[in-house]
């Protein structure tokens, strides 16, 4: 679950991907016998099946873009200083492709090239996504301090 929140906008999505990786998983069970770590082939089946509920749901897909009008940040609010549901939240609030390309590159360690593939987009594409998403993502983080600190 904690995998599927990561690259889905709701909880409900999430849930929803958790539960076709499970039956993915359980459908190819003989499978697990010659499989080293099961662990690390199912969380791979759950990032496949989150690029798959990706693919399924990107038509007519509107989002908002960056504005471009970045704040300064400050040092002394760092991402480090937040618990991993906050810093999730906030990841949750990207478009869908900036967060699934971050996601991909940052947390899973896949190259633009293979990202690229993955979602049938172009490498430079993917760059950019990653870029848009890491300015998104400086901005409601220094916005969430600027909240945080306002309490």
């Amino acid at each position: 679950m904690g995998i599927s929140l990561s690259y889905a906008k709701s909880r409900d999505i999430a849930l929803e991907i958790t539960n076709d990786t499970f039956l993915k998983g359980f459908d190819s069970l003989q499978k697990i016998q010659e499989i080293p770590s099961p662990k690390a082939w199912l969380r791979r089946i759950c990032v496949n099946t989150a690029i798959d509920y990706y693919r399924r749901h990107k038509k007519f897909q509107n989002h908002t873009e960056a504005d471009g009008d970045t704040p300064v940040f400050d040092p002394v609010y760092a991402p480090d200083q937040m618990n991993y549901q906050e810093l999730i939240r906030l990841i949750q609030h990207l478009p869908e492709d900036h967060q699934l390309v971050f996601n991909l590159y940052e947390v899973e360690g896949y190259s633009h090239r293979e990202i690229a593939e993955r979602l049938e987009i172009t490498e430079s594409s993917s760059r950019v996504y990653l870029t848009r998403a890491k300015t998104r993502l400086r901005q409601l983080i220094q916005n969430h301090f600027k909240e945080y600190a306002g309490r």
